[in-house]
């Protein structure tokens, strides 16, 4: 698999308004495929509430230990961002933040507000963190939600003790369950390539459909250094394409699947479930 090393002019202007605003991506901490591509498009996602850590999952290469306070300008420079780089939909993740009473569930409706402010047509998607044990993030998040509401579930349950330490399967999926419940529209992500099986992988889909889940990602999994876990396996294109033919028969609405597809790839492709659900519209024509 091969991927263009663009450094257009738009690469180039997004990579210095993001040292420009102070603003932390996913697209660098997590050592993303696609950094060139995404940027090279003017797009790119938001990383709030700082770039290090509270847990330690052994795919992942953001850096692990005491985070930083939260930066309360942060919502101002990030739609300040958006606005000059006309986006029209905007992707926000965060780290995990266990040493917030709120998980950062606060921060995250602040960053949605300072967007519904500056740029009120714009469509904006947040890929968040479990909430575990926060009980209340849940209803801080639905007071000013964002118009996707992405959780990775990233791997079977057999997997969580070992890629997911301090994660709970069920507690994910339930989350994606409250949130669906509440109304709103919701995604998830599959990572394969780390010792999970084909069937394995179609009843975690099964799972997340059930639960009310409407867009779905799975890629490969890809080691960001040889400290981290190791590939256990390449999955074919094929067997990508039945994982996506499988997830449609189900029912789900939005599927990309593929060695590259990462969370917020093309996040904007999505917006077709959005507008089918809350205005009868299909933007982009379903597979």
């Amino acid at each position: 698999m091969k991927i263009r090393l663009a450094t257009n002019e738009s690469y180039q202007e997004v990579a210095d308004l993001l040292k420009e605003k102070r603003l932390t991506t996913v697209c660098r901490s997590a050592h993303c495929p696609n950094t060139n591509e995404c940027w090279g498009r003017g797009t790119a996602t938001f990383m709030i509430l700082g770039s290090v850590c509270t847990r330690g999952c052994k795919f992942c290469a953001i850096a692990t230990g005491k985070p930083d306070p939260v930066d309360f300008d942060e919502p101002r420079r990030i739609a300040d961002a958006s606005l000059q780089m006309n986006l029209k939909w905007i992707v926000l993740t965060s780290v995990d933040r266990d040493d917030l009473s709120d998980g950062g569930a606060g921060h995250f409706a602040n960053v949605v507000r300072a967007l519904r402010d500056k740029l009120p047509v714009a469509g904006i998607e947040a890929l968040v963190p479990d909430f575990l044990k926060k009980p209340g993030a849940v209803d801080i998040i639905c007071k000013d939600p964002p118009d996707i509401l992405n959780h990775n579930i990233e791997t079977v349950p057999r997997l969580y003790r070992t890629v997911r330490p301090g994660a709970d399967y069920r507690h994910s999926m339930n989350l994606i369950r409250e949130f669906s419940k509440r109304g709103l529209v919701t995604k998830s992500g599959l990572m394969v390539g780390v010792g999970e099986s084909l069937d394995e992988v179609r009843q975690v889909i099964e799972d997340l459909h059930n639960a009310g889940c409407q867009s779905l990602t799975i890629g490969q999994y890809l080691a960001p250094s040889n400290c981290h876990l190791k590939v256990e396996r390449y999955v074919h294109p094929d067997e990508f394409d039945e994982l996506s033919s499988y997830a449609y028969s189900i029912g789900f609405m939005h599927v990309a699947s593929g060695p590259l597809v990462r969370s917020s790839y093309k996040a904007e492709e999505a917006v077709k479930v959005y507008n089918l659900l809350t205005k009868g519209i299909m933007d982009i024509p379903a597979k």
